[in-house]
């Protein structure tokens, strides 16, 4: 062999023990490429002092998980009940997570830690869902339950955000006043659960919880109470609470509306604009639907209005329309032309041309804004073929609970009709996809009625949502059976 490959040889076993002695080292440093993700949450090793510990008399607890971990969202994640005076602090480095308690612990109490999704592995943020810890200050350790659900009233779906509490107090302004005993959240479903509890009588609700405080401070909130106690034994029932809150009368302004100006800006015109009586018409795409009023809302209420000084035409040599008549709602904003010619026939002629004519006098609001000179405006009705009809037959309708059918579009009430039998039936219908729900309208008023806790208690009116939606689709014959 020679020397130039002796000296290779050698050089090349030098490499090669190099690599193999700092090859792990490396692979720390270096992570591998590719593979699976890891979805696996941090399992649980050890807890110092031992989950459902009895006699506990300690102010610290240690969990020792098999892998880093980060807590995230402690404030939103953590809740302990019984609720303390002072939460606790939560600490976490590498693989531990310890928690120091602030407040005196009750004597005989079973306590229970629940994490909610804050303990989370380090790397690819996956939570140990419902992470709980329970201890008892005495030799037991309460095991009882209490189940139930809570719905929205309004709409009869969910809502995950609310929390659920116990009271131990009878007095209505506890939860104005107090934090709850216990406190539970709601699954997906709407469905919740107390666990540990101790057989003792209490009072339920359900709240939005507003800013942390799991208080009842205003009726806009979301909230919910039980007709009676709650007595927890081991044969208690689930409980369903129907959750309303008061909404504030909608309110439309210019910028929310886009409300039209009498006599649209021209050029030059410049800032006259701003003393324009500004109004807003209910026409979709300039289109008037067959089955609708004519109505023109106002930004600011009116102070004067004139219907002689409105006419309307049809046809391109304005021929004039006799048989309509306007109305002013009780805030003095919106005017209704309600068109019924003497004829009895449908009230709009499908696929025509109107014109409403709008004198520059013809109404002023209250900031004394007119109209600064005449102002037309022109638009087509619908065609009968851009309609469908549409027949529903309800199977389990309980008709003496007074239903009312609503027709649901984007989350907004578009038609409400009452119901005096299990079939509705309308030969013209606005095509489009809609959620129905049945209102059980208990003062028969015809629409949907909050409930009042404070002073005489009254429970919100009911409302059920049905799953399966329904499409309606033009020159089309729509007939649906649904089972309740």
């Amino acid at each position: 062999m020679s020397y130039k490959s002796v000296i290779s040889a050698t050089a090349l076993l030098i490499i090669s023990l190099i690599s193999i002695i700092s090859g792990p080292g490396c692979a720390n440093i270096i992570p591998p490429q590719g593979g699976p993700r890891d979805s696996i949450p941090p399992v649980l090793l050890k807890a110092t002092p031992v989950d459902s510990t009895r006699n506990f008399t300690g102010n610290k607890i240690v969990f020792t998980f098999d892998e880093f971990v980060d807590v995230q969202a402690v404030q939103e994640n953590l809740s302990v009940s019984p609720s303390p005076r002072i939460n606790p602090s939560v600490d976490f480095k590498l693989n531990t997570v310890t928690v120091k308690l602030k407040d005196s612990l009750e004597a005989n109490t079973t306590y229970s830690i629940n994490f909610g999704d804050a303990i989370k592995d380090y790397t690819e943020g996956n939570p140990i869902k419902g992470f709980t810890y329970t201890f008892s200050t005495g030799k037991y350790i309460d095991s009882l339950e209490l189940t139930g659900n809570v719905m929205l009233a309004e709409t009869g779906k969910t809502d995950s955000t609310l929390i659920v509490m116990l009271h131990t107090s009878a007095d209505d302004s506890v939860v104005v006043k107090d934090k709850p005993r216990y406190v539970a959240k709601l699954d997906s479903k709407g469905n919740f659960i107390f666990k540990n509890l101790p057989p003792k009588t209490f009072y339920l609700y359900a709240l939005k919880d507003e800013g942390g405080t799991r208080r009842y401070f205003s009726d806009k909130q979301l909230f919910a109470f039980a007709d009676k106690p709650v007595i927890v034994s081991g044969k208690t029932e689930p409980v369903t609470l129907y959750a309303y809150s008061v909404k504030p009368p909608p309110q439309q302004t210019a910028a929310q509306s886009g409300i039209n100006i009498g006599n649209r800006n021209k050029k030059g015109e410049g800032m006259a604009a701003d003393n324009r009586l500004k109004y807003l018409t209910n026409l979709n795409n300039n289109q008037q639907d067959l089955l609708a009023n004519f109505t023109i809302t106002f930004e600011q209420p009116l102070r004067s209005f004139d219907s002689t000084k409105i006419r309307l035409y049809t046809d391109s040599v304005f021929t004039p329309v006799a048989g309509y008549t306007f109305q002013k709602d009780t805030n003095n904003k919106k005017i209704v032309l309600i068109h019924t010619p003497l004829t009895g026939q449908t009230d709009w002629k499908e696929n025509t041309t109107y014109h409403l004519i709008l004198d520059k006098d013809f109404a002023s609001d209250s900031s004394g804004k007119k109209l600064l000179k005449t102002d037309t405006l022109s638009f087509k009705t619908k065609k009968i073929a851009d309609y469908g009809s549409l027949q529903l037959k309800f199977k389990n309708l309980d008709i003496a609970k007074n239903p009312v059918l609503l027709f649901v579009l984007s989350e907004n009430i578009f038609k409400s009709v009452s119901l005096s039998n299990a079939e509705f039936s309308q030969p013209l219908f606005l095509p489009g996809e809609y959620e129905l729900r049945i209102l059980y309208d208990t003062n028969k008023n015809g629409v949907w009625d909050p409930g009042q806790f404070f002073g005489k208690h009254k429970q919100p009116e009911l409302v059920k949502s049905i799953e399966r939606k329904i499409t309606v689709k033009p020159a089309w014959q729509n007939e649906i059976e649904i089972t309740l």
